[in-house]
Parts: C-alpha cells; structure tokens; sequence
C-alpha cells in the first residue's frame, strides 16, 4: 500500500529526516513511535509532499515522491492531522461535507461512527470539546474515502474516556480492512492495535517490530520512548 525507502526531508536548509525506510501493508496498521522531535510528524509530510524530500514513496504502487499534496490526497490518502485543524466557523455538517469524496463514507456513516457529531451536526465546529473535535478530524479525513487513513497524535490531550472511544473506533476501522498509519504517545494502546512499530530516533529508523517485543523491552522503551 504505502512504501518509503530511503527517504531523507529538510525544513529549508536544515536536514530533519534521514535515509527512512517503512511500509505499510493493505488492511495493516502500523505505528509511527518516537520520542517529540524525532521525525514523526516530518515523516507524514514528506508522504505527502508537504516539505522538501527525496527518496522513493510509492503508495499503491505509484510513485508520488514528485507529486504535489492534492494529488496525493486524491490517490487516497486521508489526514487527521496534529491539532486537529477543523473548520472552527463551519458546522459540524458543513466540515465533513467539505471534503466529501464519492464512496463507502458518508455523512450519515460518519455520524453512526460518531454518535456525538450528529448531535451537534448544526453546531460550528468551534464550539466543540478536544475530544469532539477530533472526532470530527477523524469523520472529515473518511469522508475523501481513503484507503490509507494517516492519523498525527491521534489521542494527544483527550480525556481518557475519548481516548478509549477513539482506539475503539480505530480497531473498528482495521477490522473493516483500512490500512492505518498512526502516531500517538500511548504506547499500550499503540501496541494491542498496530501489526507493527517504527521507532525514530533523531530523524532515523531506530527500531522496527511488534508491539509484544516492544513492550516487553524496557530498555527500548525508556531509551527511545522516554516510557
């Protein structure tokens, strides 16, 4: 589904990633660890060719390393990105139709999802909480109907009954066989979710497995994820 090998990105002159190398099969999640400031986030925008990269990435067996972001995104790719970044003077309704794309997920699926959304369907999105905000982000980013959905920080700041709703509904989502890449510092949920992890350290692959090996290594686990 998607494939780096050999991917490096810099922020003008300044080098951020280096020679990194993942894959994420179809139907796989597959978890993006680090410590802040290893690369993760620059990871996802060089998928997306939001920052300066070379390198090879493929997704579904294109190359896109030299494609612009929209066309990026209309190969397939959906982002919940960090902060979650909605609409805040659009309704809950109005934000997921704005990126509405043809396919599986609508409206009314996003709001069977999220039960919540519905209710407040008519709200802006600026009144929200965190935690339904993003809810939105998630619904929005399914509404392009991608078949690889990208998630930055995925339970960052929620309350811990959020933070369950929203693990639930991601393993909701791999057991309907959407191909996941996520980021999140909640390495137990991270690790009973995600077929494997990719672990950065300073801008570069450190580590790469399951999540029971990685777990079970308390070494790694403080090392490099400060767990």
């Amino acid at each position: 589904m998607l494939e780096l090998e050999g991917v490096s990105a810099r922020y003008g002159a300044t080098p951020a990633l280096f020679d990194v190398s993942l894959r994420v099969g179809e139907g796989e999640v597959v978890a993006l660890a680090g410590r802040n400031g290893m690369g993760k986030t620059t990871t996802i925008r060089a998928i997306l060719g939001l920052v300066e990269r070379s390198g090879t990435i493929r997704f579904a067996g294109e190359m896109i390393a030299q494609a612009a972001p929209h066309r990026i995104a209309r190969l397939g790719i959906g982002l919940v990105p960090e902060g979650r970044l909605v609409f805040p003077t659009l309704t809950v309704r109005e934000n997921l139709i704005a990126t509405a794309r043809p396919g599986a997920w609508t409206v009314e699926a996003v709001f069977a999802l999220f039960p919540r959304l519905a209710e407040r369907q008519r709200q802006s999105a600026r009144t929200l909480s965190g935690g339904e905000q993003q809810m939105l982000a998630i619904g929005r980013a399914l509404l392009t109907n991608p078949r690889l959905l990208i998630l930055d920080e995925a339970t960052e700041g929620l309350a811990p009954r959020v933070r369950a709703e929203i693990w639930s509904v991601l393993a909701q989502l791999k057991s309907q066989g959407l191909s996941i890449l996520v980021v999140d510092k909640d390495v137990a949920a991270l690790a009973a979710l995600a077929d494997r992890f990719v672990v950065l350290q300073k801008g570069r692959v450190a580590w790469v497995g399951d999540g029971a090996s990685l777990v079970a290594n308390a070494k790694l686990l403080h090392g490099m994820l400060g767990v």
